[in-house]
C-alpha cells in the first residue's frame, strides 16, 4: 500500500512539472489563446482559420478574460506566422501597443493580420466571434 502511494506521489509531482496544456485560454471561437511575452499573446490557427478568427480569438480574450475597455486598441504584434506555444502550428502575435518601428495602420479599410500594426478596438474584434454562431445574435453556452 506504502509503495502504491508512494508511485501516484511520485507521477502526480512528474505531471505537474510538465508544460500545463490547461495554460491555454480559449475563445468563444474555440482558438486558443496563449501569452508570449509580458503583454504579448499569441491566437492559435485551426484548421480553416482566417483574419477574422484571429481578431475574435483576440478580442474575446481582451474583453472577457483581460477585461480591457471596449476603446482600447489591440495590435498586430506579428502577423502570421510560425506559433511559439505550439509547434508545427500558425499563429498570430497581438499586443496593447505598436511593436518599435512599426507604423499604426489604423487608417487601413481591409481586416488584416498579416502586418505588424495592424489593429482595432477590441470590441470591434470580438464582433467577429458573431459572424460564426449559431443564429448569429447570442452567444454559446
Amino acid at each position: 500500500m506504502t509503495i502504491r502511494i508512494a508511485a501516484i506521489a511520485g507521477l502526480t509531482g512528474a505531471l505537474l512539472l510538465l508544460p500545463e496544456a490547461s495554460a491555454a485560454w480559449r475563445a468563444i471561437n474555440r482558438h486558443e489563446v496563449l501569452p508570449v511575452s509580458e503583454g504579448v499573446w499569441e491566437v492559435v490557427a485551426r484548421v480553416g482559420t482566417g483574419a477574422q478568427d484571429y481578431w475574435c480569438g483576440i478580442g474575446d480574450f481582451a474583453i472577457r478574460q483581460l477585461r480591457a475597455p471596449v476603446n482600447q486598441r489591440i495590435y498586430v504584434w506579428r502577423g502570421v506566422g510560425p506559433s511559439v506555444n505550439r509547434p508545427g502550428r500558425k499563429a498570430v502575435q497581438f499586443a496593447f501597443g505598436l511593436p518599435p518601428g512599426v507604423p499604426d495602420r489604423s487608417s487601413s479599410l481591409s481586416l488584416n493580420v498579416r502586418e505588424a500594426g495592424d489593429n482595432l478596438h477590441v470590441s470591434a474584434a470580438q464582433t467577429y466571434c458573431y459572424d460564426r454562431l449559431p443564429g448569429r445574435d447570442r452567444w454559446l453556452p
